[in-house]
């Protein structure tokens, strides 16, 4: 929920959250930073008044709070207050202990924590919290939201725009600014939580495998040929990769891999969870006619968007994708309901797909379709 001229842009999140208030379990948001989660926040807590209870990690008074946590210093603190929300809760030291005190022992309040990275908060809150929450992830805006805030046709106008500048909140409702502000997030925030964990050691070797993996959208990604790239062993390209996912930047698609002989093996394709981060780091904002990458922007953006909205409507699947040796391919794969379906994606509506009938044998009962910009939004809402 963003800010434009006092108008709101829902977040479909906002209803899934509201829908499991005051059920006895804390619920946790995580997103990478500017994605909007003080924003959704601000919107829940409407609904309530007075009734909130507002606490912010980043803030040392906020912090100091939470100094020696017991269920009698909570309690006070809360008073008669029906909902804790705890934003930025990363940066509080036991923070997972302090909101099982408050979910055990203060019946009927509800505590809502965010964080905007995984790998930090999830240490913190997984133990404590087993059985006691519910987690969600908040992404950049999807196509579905937007498409119910501005409709349909204006949505489908602005498809080559969101290909290149993607779906950040600030991006999506300062337009001509699309630059600057991505550059801005990129050099500022993108990798915050990253450095305050003090598992990178060398931001600019960071910065080089993220170009790296950049250049590579919609490929097999090799550690090895990252590695050779930028000058880094296999062993820290994989770990960057994985600090990278958990701070909510990329994330690995797997191979599939199980009926025929020369399937690709343990191989994996990397996306981006936004376009516009993704040509910021390698600075390409040009139109989408002056482009070479316009079919790897078209996967990625459909990839992200078919992810996101299977996640806030509680979809779950497998992902994967599908390659031979002998360079037949599927570009992606969920796998639901006891069967395969596969998709092809093509930018050019005009240009056949070659849907390699070796696939259709070794995984009989398997849907294979074509998403094309003639019936993208029925694949991504």
């Amino acid at each position: 929920m963003i800010r434009k001229n006092a108008i709101m842009i829902e977040r479909v999140l906002k209803q899934k959250i509201n829908e499991r208030l005051f059920k006895g379990k804390a619920i946790i948001i995580l997103g990478p930073r500017q994605i909007g989660k003080t924003t959704l926040l601000k919107m829940i807590a409407k609904d309530f008044h007075e009734e909130i209870l507002w606490l912010n990690g980043d803030e040392t008074n906020d912090r100091n709070r939470f100094n020696e946590p017991s269920s009698s210093k909570f309690r006070a603190l809360i008073g008669n207050k029906k909902i804790v929300i705890i934003d930025e809760a990363q940066r509080i030291q036991d923070i997972g202990l302090c909101i099982k005190l408050m979910v055990d022992n203060i019946p009927g309040v509800q505590v809502i924590a965010s964080g905007s990275s995984s790998l930090d908060l999830a240490h913190k809150i997984n133990e404590p919290l087993t059985g006691r929450k519910y987690e969600f992830f908040l992404y950049p805006i999807s196509f579905a939201e937007m498409k119910d805030h501005a409709g349909l046709q204006e949505e489908e106008r602005l498809l080559e725009h969101r290909l290149i500048y993607g779906y950040y909140p600030e991006i999506v409702v300062k337009p001509g600014e699309e630059v600057e502000l991505l550059r801005l997030i990129t050099s500022s925030y993108l990798f915050k939580d990253l450095y305050a964990l003090e598992k990178v050691k060398k931001p600019v070797l960071l910065e080089k495998i993220l170009q790296a993996l950049a250049l590579q959208l919609g490929q097999e990604v090799s550690y090895h040929e990252i590695g050779q790239l930028t000058g880094a062993d296999n062993e820290t390209v994989e770990r960057y990769i994985y600090l990278l996912e958990q701070g909510f930047v990329i994330f690995r698609l797997p191979s599939l891999s199980r009926n025929v002989r020369n399937e690709i093996k343990r191989s994996r394709k990397i996306y981006f969870w936004d376009n516009g981060i993704r040509n910021a780091l390698i600075g390409r904002f040009n139109p989408i006619a002056l482009r070479d990458d316009t079919g790897a922007l078209w996967e990625n953006f459909l990839v992200t968007e078919r992810m996101k909205i299977n996640h806030y409507y509680l979809r779950y699947r497998n992902y994967m994708f599908w390659r031979t040796h002998s360079q037949q391919e599927i570009d992606f794969i969920e796998d639901y309901d006891g069967r395969l379906h596969a998709f092809e994606f093509k930018w050019n509506p005009k240009k056949k797909a070659n849907l390699p009938s070796v696939f259709s044998e070794a995984y009989p009962g398997s849907e294979i379709r074509l998403i094309s910009r003639e019936n993208y939004q029925e694949f991504i809402m």
